[in-house]
């Protein structure tokens, strides 16, 4: 069995107003894999924290990938005229106990938006060797303010997804200088993929429809030949406006999501939201894979 989790930690920061990575540790501490979003590098909110080296500092026996979508300059000269280059950045995360084959960091579609916070957002693509073979696992995190913003994202991550298993990853190829093949040949491009993260849209919303399909009220999810199938709906006992992670307008609302490609479909057995967490504004999901 191999547990996996998908959480927005908000830099790590709780409705308290607190900024806590061991509560964010502990609130994921039993998974096997790892999807993070909003993890702060180098900002004054969070004290200049590097929070992706400081949540590897507390998996160490766990190896992981980080992709920024926003990356400004955060340099500085020390006191003796020392300069230090370092980079502000805001994106996703990937944690497993399993080697992480290959990483990708995509960046998505960006509109200008006249006045609300437009944010560079990416995709995490990364390749897992899981105990039964290797798996793309990608955390991702869909802009907030726009639907027509998300569609362009979706689109991208959809194209990503679709040609990834056959675009040879990071290098690929059988002619090339023995220099290239020292440290490993090019690493395996599976077809089955697990997609985790804060997706800002709804079940209702044109969105899912184009991720996952429709929702008929009485048959229940209409598969898609090129969607993915979200794990929520797989389970009998889980209606489409269950399990939400997130809060405002005095309801609740499900935004985030573990998605997959029909190979893994059957071997989900169990999926829930953690909904004592309190480590974010967002809860975590997680499910649970017979691999």
């Amino acid at each position: 069995m191999v547990r996996f989790v998908s959480y927005n930690t908000q830099f790590c920061t709780g409705l308290d107003g607190y900024t806590d990575i061991d509560r964010i540790a502990a609130e994921i501490a039993s998974a096997d894999v790892m999807a993070l979003q909003e993890i702060d590098r180098h900002w004054q909110r969070t004290g200049h924290v590097d929070q992706a080296d400081a949540l590897a500092e507390r998996f160490p026996d766990y190896h992981w990938a980080y992709g920024p979508g926003v990356d400004v300059d955060a340099s500085y000269c020390e006191p003796n005229g020392r300069l230090v280059n370092r980079r502000r950045q805001f994106g996703n995360m990937v944690l497993a106990r399993w080697p992480i084959l290959m990483v990708r960091n995509h960046l998505l579609p960006k509109l200008h938006l006249r006045s609300p916070l437009s944010l560079q957002r990416a995709a995490l693509e990364t390749v897992v060797a899981l105990p039964d073979g290797p798996c793309r696992v990608v955390s991702v995190h869909l802009a907030h303010a726009a639907s027509s913003e998300r569609l362009l994202q979706i689109e991208r991550l959809m194209e990503i997804l679709e040609t990834a298993p056959r675009d040879g990853g990071a290098w690929s190829g059988t002619d090339y200088a023995p220099g290239w093949g020292l440290d490993a040949p090019p690493q395996p491009q599976p077809a089955r993929s697990i997609v985790m993260g804060d997706f800002n849209c709804e079940p209702n919303s044109r969105e899912y429809t184009r991720l996952c399909g429709s929702v008929d009220p009485a048959f229940g999810p209409l598969s898609t030949c090129d969607g993915l199938t979200d794990a929520w709906m797989i389970r009998d006992n889980n209606g489409e406006t269950d399990g939400a992670t997130y809060g405002f307008d005095d309801r609740p609302h499900r935004l985030d999501y573990i998605l997959l490609t029909n190979q893994l479909v059957e071997r989900l057995s169990s999926i829930w939201v953690d909904g004592d967490a309190v480590g974010s504004d967002h809860k975590p999901v997680w499910a649970e894979f017979n691999i």
